[in-house]
Order: structure tokens, then C-alpha cells, then sequence
């Protein structure tokens, strides 16, 4: 068998335009914007170096933004909840059904929707009754109007409504990830341990979940750094109110820079979610590495 024998000079002009290309895109904005962060600028006039005062007033004098903080890592949170649940559905599509395509395929739907046509749709579900909200309606027909709740306005529910609709449009998307996962796990080692006793969900706990980890971090990752950076359902749904109610670090973020014209304070948000988002990816790397070796 023949090897081809690269140079590494070779290999290095080769990498070298999509390594440029990824830098001047991620590393570079990223740069650009801790320094923003240590500016007083309104992102148009002339800017005046403050040093950490943005940070400072970011962690110290700012009431929305830690809030914002916990809303988005609630966020989160809640996204990686319903990997466990996905990998439930794959399992009973890929045993169950004989051609789960066409359903891996319908729950696949409302991930490719537009945001803006997913966020118009449930705010007309969540509407009042009055105004035709089907959710109100459909509690009143069978007799839990009492239930009835104004459910993008009210302060302490209107987070939880904008989770489930994150929830209801992205257990799709991890139901096809988790799916494609199984089927890749060979038939044979199932009939093995049919064979030996294992069948059903011991078989799962014992095959299915360890040889699909590394696709089940996948899943997290995603949905966790998602989450982290989620924006445009809020924005669209509600804006981040009522009274600061759903903000969270990206709308603070949005609202910060082109709102209220602090371009380096929105800046400074903007850096601390950089970092959060690489500790977090950090830690679930960490704790999945340590979850593979134990079942490798």
C-alpha cells in the first residue's frame, strides 16, 4: 500500500486560508470587543478610555444584569433537559417503527421555521382569550378557566412560557441527532445481549447510552451554548419584558448597545459572555471526557 507523503509545509499552506479566515471571524470581533469594552462610546462619536469601569459597573451597580445572568443559565438549563427526553423518542422510533423516517423528519419541522414565524405563532397561542389566544381558549372548553393567565405579561410566568417554546422547537433537532447516533450502534451487539438477558431498557442502559455518549455531548453542548446566546424568540416574543422580566445577557446585551447608545458598556456584556460560554464548554468537555473513560 502505497502512503502519500505530505510536507508539512504543505499541509501548513493548505490550513492556512481557513485558519485566517476563522481568526479574522471569531478571534478578531472578540478582540475588538474587550477593548470596546474598556471605552466609554456611544458607538458613533468620539470614545474615552475608562479602563474596567464598564466591568465594574457590569458586576456591581447593574440590576438587570444579573437577573439576566440567571434567566439565561435557567435558559440553558432547561435546554439540556430535554436531551435525556430526545434520546427517549429516538429509542422508541428506532425500535418501534419500522420506518421512523418520516416522523424523525416531522418532528424535524419547527427547527427549520423562521424564529420570527415561531415567536409571531405562540404569542397568538399565549394571547388572552379575548384576543383569540388557543391555549386560554382550550382551558376555558374544558373548564380550567381558571388556569387562564395573561402568559407573556405576567413577570413570574413569562420566562417559564418562552422555555417550553425553546423546548417544543428544538426536541426535534436533538430527536434527529440521538437517532442517527443509534442507528449507527451495530444490530449485532443488541442480539448479543438479547442473548445473555439484556433486553429493552436494560439493553439501553447498558449499550444504548454509553456507546452514544460522545453524540449525547453533542446534544448538550449544543443546546447548552444555544442557550447561552439565546436572542431572537426572545426579542420577538417579548422584547425582554415586562419590567426586565425575560431579558437575558444577549437582549441586555442588544438593549445596552443600540438602545441606550452604551456601545462599550454593551460591549462589556458582550465579553462576559465570551468567557461564560468557554467555561461552560470547558466544564461539559470535562465532564464527558471523564463519563467516556468510564465507559470506554
Amino acid at each position: 500500500m502505497n502512503v502519500l507523503r505530505v510536507s508539512k509545509l504543505t499541509i501548513a499552506l493548505f490550513v492556512l486560508p481557513c485558519l485566517l479566515l476563522y481568526v479574522c471571524l471569531v478571534f478578531v470581533p472578540i478582540l475588538i470587543s474587550i477593548y470596546s469594552g474598556l471605552l466609554d462610546w456611544n458607538g458613533i462619536g468620539q470614545s474615552k478610555f475608562i479602563g474596567l469601569d464598564n466591568f465594574r459597573t457590569l458586576l456591581f451597580h447593574d440590576p438587570v444584569f444579573w437577573p439576566a445572568v440567571r434567566h439565561t443559565l435557567m435558559f440553558a438549563v432547561f435546554s439540556m433537559v430535554e436531551i435525556p427526553v430526545a434520546l427517549f423518542v429516538a429509542i422508541l422510533l428506532s425500535r418501534f417503527i419500522k420506518r421512523p423516517n418520516f416522523l424523525v423528519s416531522s418532528y424535524f419541522l419547527p427547527v427549520i421555521l423562521s424564529v420570527v414565524i415561531v415567536g409571531q405563532l405562540w404569542k397568538t397561542i399565549y394571547a388572552p382569550a379575548s384576543m383569540g389566544g388557543m391555549l386560554n381558549q382550550l382551558l376555558d372548553l374544558v373548564g380550567l378557566d381558571s388556569w387562564q393567565r395573561t402568559w407573556l405579561e405576567k413577570p413570574s410566568i413569562a420566562m417559564y412560557s418562552l422555555y417550553f417554546v425553546a423546548l417544543w422547537q428544538y426536541l426535534g433537532y436533538h430527536t434527529l441527532i440521538q437517532f442517527t447516533g443509534i442507528q449507527n450502534i451495530p444490530a449485532d451487539i443488541y442480539e448479543a445481549a438479547k442473548i445473555d438477558g439484556a433486553d429493552g431498557l436494560k439493553a439501553d442502559w447498558h449499550i444504548t447510552f454509553p456507546m452514544n455518549v460522545p453524540i449525547f455531548k453533542i446534544s448538550i453542548v449544543l443546546a447548552f451554548i444555544g442557550s447561552l446566546q439565546s436572542f431572537d424568540m426572545i426579542m420577538v416574543m417579548t422584547g425582554g419584558g415586562p419590567a426586565h422580566a425575560t431579558d437575558v445577557i444577549s437582549t441586555h446585551m442588544y438593549n445596552s448597545s443600540f438602545l441606550s447608545l452604551k456601545y462599550g458598556y454593551g460591549s462589556a456584556i458582550a465579553a462576559f459572555l465570551v468567557v461564560l460560554c468557554l467555561v461552560a464548554t470547558i466544564i461539559i468537555n470535562y465532564l464527558f471526557n471523564r463519563l467516556e473513560r468510564r465507559y470506554s
